[in-house]
């Protein structure tokens, strides 16, 4: 048994915004979490860490309900997200916004109108109020002036800023990146690693982050939780992961995933 070090619960206080507690998630005899146990605070950057195959996608996939838990508590904004029905589910989904690796965009759909997409779905405001949304995100994620393009003519890292546009296009209060930076060259990891800190800065929102990318980890994350046999077995700052001498802490981020890898989930 890995034990917790320090305590994934503990914010000197604070109320947590999205709480796991002893969360439970398998896949036929395939079990991803026996206890998942960890907090999130508004306005911080989570990372979530592990090696392949050890559920980093499925707890955030949990979270807005793509994947319903097996047993425990998902708690975000006070409500039990494991009991919610669909309709409650499309409410939280309005709050909480995801990044997929591979950006999800639709490729018959133009820049705008994948954005404008999630805007049409929740009956968010008039067409010109959409169209100025629409450049406003891409603003922000440096892709003005793209609303006419097609995903086919947009590189990977294009791409993954405009799926951060739509994500944020419904003014979440938090986003969920899913692997961001995997596939990109160096120069759109710095970028994406940038709108992921100027994002936080400029709109307040609290981020969890899926990687397995250690530079990006240290770059972007406040706080860094990392999953190990089934559960999260370590939760701290930045500078605390970096200064562990926990076996497969140190092992997962001063020298290669090793043992941590297995079958990606």
């Amino acid at each position: 048994m890995v034990e917790l070090d320090p305590d994934p619960t503990d914010g000197g206080g604070a109320t947590p915004l999205i709480s796991f507690r002893g969360v439970r998630k398998a896949f036929g005899p395939k079990v991803i979490y026996e206890d998942a146990t960890l907090d999130v605070f508004a306005g911080e950057t989570l990372t979530i860490l592990g090696g392949s195959g050890t559920g980093k996608s499925v707890l955030i996939k949990m979270l807005i309900g793509l994947l319903r838990a097996d047993g425990g508590s998902i708690q975000a904004f006070g409500q039990e997200v494991t009991t919610l029905p669909e309709r409650g589910l499309l409410d939280i989904r309005k709050r909480i916004a995801m990044l997929f690796q591979s950006a999800a965009l639709f490729d018959s759909l133009t820049v705008e109108q994948n954005i404008k997409y999630p805007l049409r779905e929740h009956h968010w405001g008039t067409e010109p109020a959409m169209n100025e949304r629409v450049a406003e995100v891409l603003e922000m994620v440096g892709m003005e002036g793209s609303q006419k393009l097609k995903p086919s003519e947009l590189s990977g890292g294009m791409r993954k800023r405009v799926g951060l546009a739509r994500a944020i296009a419904m003014k979440p209060e938090v986003i969920l990146y899913d692997e961001p930076t995997t596939g990109l060259d160096p120069v759109n990891v710095r970028r994406i690693n940038g709108l992921i800190l100027s994002l936080q800065a400029r709109l307040g929102v609290t981020s969890i982050v899926v990687t397995h990318d250690m530079d990006s980890c240290f770059t972007v994350s406040d706080r860094i939780a990392m999953l190990y046999e089934r559960r999260i077995a370590f939760v701290g700052t930045a500078e605390a992961t970096q200064e562990c001498d926990i076996p497969y802490v140190r092992e997962f981020t001063r020298g290669g995933k090793g043992t941590l890898d297995a079958d990606v989930v």
